[in-house]
């Protein structure tokens, strides 16, 4: 998995709507024609979906900038501008999306789920909307919306069956390189792996096996749920795994014995989120080759404990250089992945999730003494005609603001009469007849 990178930020950029047309009928023996200005078209929007076909945000690290096209403006004739082409931008499954302030925006944990990154602005409206009887040859039309702008921060959590957790060189490599077609790169020293690798084990025939998938996570050291280590980096790629497997270094030489390994790593998964401490997992003894007293690696705990003091903790204990030991664990891992796939509820894979931001409200904000501005997406597009010293443009906005309760939350924001309010490109004063 070369190039790998599990976080980035992408900056979102919608289609701006086109605007509506002023236009009126000019034809041989109509007397009068009426305004058949035409609609603007829609911005395009910019989608993030889940794809399988993706296993890293590598493409987004140099190149952050996605853009959806222009609506199309209106024109006589009724005529409708064509609406913006949308952008749609597949990133790996187990992608979640924070704003710049850290909060969730949503998780794309399964295979074509969708979010709606940046809303495409609304086409403006042409004159001939604006027809009524009382408002026989309306003037004006309405601009095009913006589309929306945004800065996101992305992080890849990997999807899999079975992680392998353990300190530096404790073997994870090794072994996930023997039970799979991944090819990590291994070495005999710590820190080999600076990424996770994933692999596909199968366990039996091709109808009646067991399929699922494993994870190399990097090492692991003490203190790595405060970020020792770039801790946190590593340990989010566990967080989804159904069962885990705790690797624990059996060669004599190792920097901690295996109890030590154990508790260690127990404490840092329960450091970091408690839940994990609750998931299926299996302790498993590496390198039992170097062991003098030689553990045979396909017997039951017990004996296992009684051959090698040092495994006294492992449920199995195995050798993925020799191969000893290697067959035993995937068996129970397979049988282990399903049964915590029956249990768990889990929805029909064929419903997509499609996730929309919560539409923006509007706000008041105070810009200094008798100065305030009114924000949000409905109340600048309420304003947002071509021409506002139109005395029916200027009607429809005061309309409009009002339904929204521009008013009630101007007051109670503490706006006094004379003070200058401004909407969109819209300024006025307060209290005005």
């Amino acid at each position: 998995m070369a190039g790998f990178v599990d976080q980035a930020q992408l900056h979102a950029r919608a289609g701006d709507g086109g605007a509506g047309a002023v236009s009126w009928r000019r034809e041989a023996h109509v007397d009068r024609g009426g305004p058949d200005g035409g609609d603007g078209g829609h911005g395009g929007d910019v989608w993030l979906v889940a794809s399988v076909n993706q296993s890293s945000l590598l493409g987004f690290r140099d190149h952050p900038f996605r853009r959806a096209t222009d609506g199309g403006h209106g024109s006589g004739q009724k005529k409708h501008g064509a609406r913006g082409k949308d952008t749609v931008v597949p990133v790996p499954v187990g992608t979640v999306v924070s704003d710049n302030a850290g909060a969730v925006q949503c998780d794309l944990s399964g295979d074509g789920d969708r979010f709606l990154i940046a809303e495409g602005g609304q086409g403006g409206r042409g004159n001939a909307r604006f027809l009524s009887n009382r408002r026989r040859a309306p003037a004006f039309a309405e601009q095009g919306e913006k589309g929306q702008e945004r800065w996101l921060d992305m992080e890849l959590k990997l999807m899999a069956d079975v992680a392998l957790v353990g300190f530096p060189n404790a073997g994870k490599s090794t072994l996930i390189s023997t039970v799979s077609a991944a090819k990590p790169k291994i070495a005999d020293y710590p820190f080999t792996t600076l990424e996770p690798h994933l692999g596909v084990v199968r366990v039996g025939g091709v109808r009646d096996g067991t399929e699922f998938v494993m994870a190399d996570i990097p090492g692991l050291v003490e203190g790595a749920a405060e970020g020792k280590g770039l801790g946190h980096r590593f340990l989010r790629h566990i967080e989804r795994a159904r069962v885990l497997v705790v690797l624990l270094d059996l060669d004599p030489h190792a920097l901690h014995g295996p109890a030590d390994q154990l508790r260690i790593l127990l404490g840092e998964l329960g450091d970091y989120q408690p839940a994990l401490l609750q998931r299926p997992r299996l302790v498993v003894g590496s390198k039992h080759d170097l062991l003098s007293s030689g553990v045979d690696a396909n017997a039951a705990p017990d004996a296992d404990a009684t051959a090698a003091p040092d495994a006294t903790m492992c449920e199995l204990v195995l050798s993925a250089a020799t191969g000893a030991g290697v067959q035993p664990l995937v068996e129970k891992l397979a049988a282990l992945v399903q049964e915590v796939r029956a249990a768990a509820v889990i929805e029909s894979t064929s419903a997509i999730v499609i996730h929309r931001p919560v539409p923006e409200g509007v706000d008041v904000q105070r810009l200094g003494p008798g100065a305030w501005r009114v924000v949000g997406r409905v109340a600048e597009r309420a304003v947002a005609f071509s021409d506002l010293n139109d005395v029916g443009a200027l009607d429809e906005a005061v309309k409009r603001l009002r339904r929204l309760g521009v008013d009630r939350a101007l007051s109670r924001a503490g706006v006094r009469d004379g003070d200058d309010v401004t909407v969109g490109s819209m300024t006025f004063t307060w209290g005005d007849p």
